[in-house]
């Protein structure tokens, strides 16, 4: 195993690792009990939430750093770090950067959630999602094997990273109409008039 399959494996693993992550999320904002729903376990998932963020980061931080020891395209760290010249793929590279950036900053800034107060790191936190879209797309148009430039769509890892996306569409719309009939069905009582 080269440098290049051991980076393209690590993405992978990003892949799968935040779409757990996300799943978990998504079972925490629509307040899911695992005590009162299957596996009838105290669980506790905003740790597993924890764990596979810290995964998820881990994954992503390694995937590129890895492309500096490879002998067939030599990556230099500027192009690590700012891809916009990389010497292969400068786009999708770009777009993988961006995600994680953005998910370094939902990182450090839910060290400090409680001074930001909780509805201004909510919003922040919500950047999860435009990094996990950029985090899909470099996935899909990237080229595993740094050759062609170019990625096969029918390919394993493609093919998995595309499943992967779909059950985050999925997961994330079923939670956003769940708890919007959640919502409509808590009714507040309209207090008597005299």
């Amino acid at each position: 195993m080269n440098a290049i399959d051991l980076s393209a494996d690590l993405g992978l693993g990003a892949v799968f690792l935040a779409t757990a992550n996300i799943c978990i999320g998504l079972l925490i904002a629509v307040r899911y009990s695992p005590v009162r729903y299957w596996p009838h376990r105290r669980i506790n998932i905003f740790f597993l939430h924890n764990l596979t963020a810290y995964g998820v980061l881990g994954a992503v931080l390694l995937h590129p750093a890895i492309l500096l020891f490879s002998h067939r395209v030599r990556f230099r760290v500027f192009d690590v770090l700012l891809p916009i010249h990389s010497p292969l793929q400068p786009i999708e590279n770009t777009l993988g950067a961006v995600a994680l950036y953005l998910l370094l900053s939902v990182l450090i800034t839910s060290f400090y959630r409680i001074a930001l107060g909780r509805k201004f790191w909510k919003l922040l936190h919500y950047l999860v999602y435009p990094a996990a879209v950029l985090l899909f797309i470099h996935g899909i148009l990237a080229d595993p094997n740094l050759k062609t430039g170019h990625a096969d769509l029918l390919d394993g890892g493609k093919v998995f990273v595309e499943i992967c996306f779909l059950i985050i569409t999925l997961a994330s719309g079923a939670a956003f109409l769940y708890r919007r009939k959640r919502s409509r069905s808590i009714v507040v009582p309209i207090p008597p008039t005299t």
